[in-house]
């Protein structure tokens, strides 16, 4: 099937969209009004007001054939190019788009994708059209406290009873909207005599099964939007595996991918910008020194530079094709233009940052501060990053590695 024109797909695109969203507003009217947080930092019945919002906005993006835009046709997606993403995003961008939340992004862009690309024709049917129009919601229960960086050293266990059912025991953490989801897509080891990444196995999980205990975990920025997930005996059937036994390690390199890309190029604002940065400097006066404005214009680069390799990554990915390791970079990109932001922000203000004096846009950016850290850990580190960089783009020789053994003949376990 030949590929509409993105020029005259993007004027459908606009008219769709007005048709759903009012038009963004200027920069000067968001200024001090806008929202700092790296992480979302809402009561629950305001967070599960603002999913409602987003759900909606997914929805309709669904029905219209907007969602999941490269993904193949047969997979629920709409089969087009990455040079329609790009299109389709620079026209969002002119619209007051619901701030996505961390939940609504793992449901749409990373579970959806991974039941899409490795489920079953039933798991198709009855869950990957759910989760790309968010008819259910889903979370990722990956990070272990005992792995660190090192995923595939969990040890949550998941054994097969002779039924076929599956019986798992462990704990997972960091994990977003655990309290608000559905499902959530879980690795667990299923086999400790071959390799730590042969041996994992990927499920879909019932948050509400028998056995699920969800804690929120909070964070020093005040909010609770991570979880840990506790799992005692839980029962699955196997029609919820996704993918074969052992190939969990797949579907996790593949979802990390995806979430990779979309941490680094999402359309949800994720902390301060340049623009708000701007926006400080001119409200405190500081505009004419000569440091602020070389820091200003260091900013003003690293933004633009980020955003020219986004669109590189984004025009270079092969239509529904899985994004490479080179999301690796625009991820590494974002989590350090982050944290160049609060800093430049915190030398701006000096100690007023640490107290509101009710100054409009201050106290604000201590939300920033305190969420960019937490940004550098979510869909890796940044020295996973740089590994995979340095390995898979750059084709550097590999680190050395002592953990080639069974896992249940590594240390610890």
């Amino acid at each position: 099937m030949s590929q509409p024109d993105p020029d005259a797909w993007r004027r459908q695109v606009r008219r769709w969209l007005a048709t759903v969203l009012e038009p963004a507003r200027a920069p000067e009217s968001v200024g001090e009004a806008a929202d700092l947080a790296v992480f979302h930092n809402l009561p629950e019945d305001e967070e599960r007001r603002l999913l409602e919002r987003c759900r909606a906005y997914q929805r309709a993006r669904f029905d219209a054939g907007y969602q999941a835009l490269t993904l193949p046709a047969d997979k629920g997606g709409a089969g087009l190019t990455a040079a329609h993403v790009a299109v389709f995003a620079q026209e969002e961008s002119a619209f007051e788009v619901p701030p996505s939340t961390e939940l609504i992004s793992v449901t749409v862009r990373l579970v959806a994708m991974a039941v899409s690309l490795f489920g079953t024709a039933e798991q198709l049917h009855d869950h990957a059209r759910a989760f790309l129009r968010t008819d259910l919601l889903a979370c990722q229960l990956f990070s272990e406290p005992g792995a660190g960086s090192d995923l595939a050293a969990l040890r949550t266990r998941a054994r097969q009873e002779d039924g076929g059912e599956w019986v798992i025991d462990g704990q997972k953490v960091w994990t977003s909207g655990a309290q608000f989801a559905d499902y959530g897509l879980l690795l667990a080891r299923t086999d400790p005599d071959v390799v730590k990444q042969a041996g994992i196995t990927a499920f879909l999980v019932p948050m509400d099964a028998t056995g699920v205990e969800v804690r929120p975990i909070r964070q020093m920025s005040g909010g609770a939007s991570f979880n840990e997930v506790f799992l005692s005996g839980v029962r699955v059937p196997d029609r919820l595996r996704i993918g074969r036994p052992g190939q969990g390690w797949e579907v996790a390199t593949t979802t990390l991918a995806f979430e990779r890309t979309a941490s680094g190029s999402g359309n949800r604002r994720k902390g301060g910008t340049f623009t708000d940065v701007l926006a400080l400097a001119r409200s405190l006066g500081r505009t004419s020194d000569p440091l602020v404005r070389q820091r200003l214009a260091d900013l003003y680069i690293r933004a633009a530079l980020r955003a020219a390799t986004v669109d590189r990554v984004a025009r270079t990915s092969a239509a529904g094709g899985r994004p490479g390791p080179e999301a690796s970079l625009t991820k590494l990109m974002a989590s350090d233009l982050l944290t160049r932001t609060g800093q430049a922000a915190a030398e701006l203000m000096g100690a007023r940052i640490s107290a509101d004096t009710g100054e409009p846009g201050t106290f604000a950016w201590t939300r920033h501060l305190l969420g960019a850290p937490g940004y550098r850990l979510a869909g890796g580190t940044d020295q996973i990053q740089r590994n995979l960089i340095g390995e898979r783009v750059l084709k550097l020789p590999s680190e050395p590695r002592a953990d080639r053994a069974p896992f249940s003949r590594l240390p610890g376990n």
